[in-house]
């Protein structure tokens, strides 16, 4: 759970009040904001971390634009005692995951895109993706060997998986996508160090990732990283 969270959006944007309801129409359990017809409103789907749960990151949507369309999804397997994780993490020295469960997951957060994008009337291009840590490594997993659902990916203190990296080449479909990336200098979690190995590794795809450093932020997110995610939204909705 992101323990500085609560205060981040207090500061921000007041109280956040989450949809309680989970909805489960699509592939993966979601909470859901919407204003009455969302037809071609832009759609944000959130991503949590390993641990935690569909409510983590859904209080963002408070401090985002409240026409828009916001859904946060409930990573597959369960983790005691509350939460869930998207993958199981190898006991390597840099931080890694099980391929098949990497793969189930993307198979699945790819197949709710898809479905989310149709149900709520949008286009691929007004699709984003924004994860925190396990949620923002599967971000770059989906978004980057899937680039054509989505218009852009967030990555919140996370990293590019050794993986991903290997099997990565450039392709002329990546060019579309936008991507920021935002990490603290203390994050005790994922170290900083893997926010500027996975911006290098973008920049070498000819990718311009709009890279956001945070001094002397732990593994949680800011209120300045949220109003930063917020202008890079809109700004890539022009």
């Amino acid at each position: 759970m992101l323990k500085l969270f609560a205060l981040a959006l207090t500061l921000v944007a007041g109280v956040a009040h989450a949809d309680s309801k989970l909805h489960t129409d699509l592939p993966l359990s979601y909470l859901e904001q919407t204003q009455g017809d969302a037809r071609n409103q832009p759609l944000v789907i959130f991503l949590h971390g390993f641990g935690s749960d569909e409510e983590d990151l859904f209080g963002i949507k408070d401090a985002l634009p409240s026409t828009w369309t916001y859904l946060s999804a409930r990573a597959p397997t369960p983790v005691d005692p509350h939460g869930y994780r998207w993958f199981t993490k190898t006991n390597e020295r840099d931080y890694n995951g099980e391929t098949a469960d990497l793969q189930r997951s993307a198979a699945l957060i790819e197949d709710f895109v898809r479905k989310a994008t149709a149900k709520y009337h949008t286009q691929s291009d007004r699709v984003f993706l924004v994860g925190f840590s396990q949620g923002a490594i599967m971000s770059y997993e989906v978004g980057l060997r899937k680039p054509e659902l989505l218009r852009g990916i967030a990555a919140l203190s996370g990293s590019v998986l050794p993986v991903l990296k290997a099997e990565l080449k450039p392709d002329d479909a990546l060019g579309r996508l936008a991507i920021f990336i935002g990490h603290g200098t203390l994050d005790q979690a994922l170290p900083y160090a893997s926010a500027t190995r996975a911006n290098e590794v973008l920049v070498g795809l000819g990718l311009k990732p709009q890279f956001h450093t945070y001094e002397g932020m732990n593994h949680t997110i800011s209120a300045t990283e949220v109003q930063d995610l917020k202008a890079w939204l809109e700004s890539n909705l022009k």
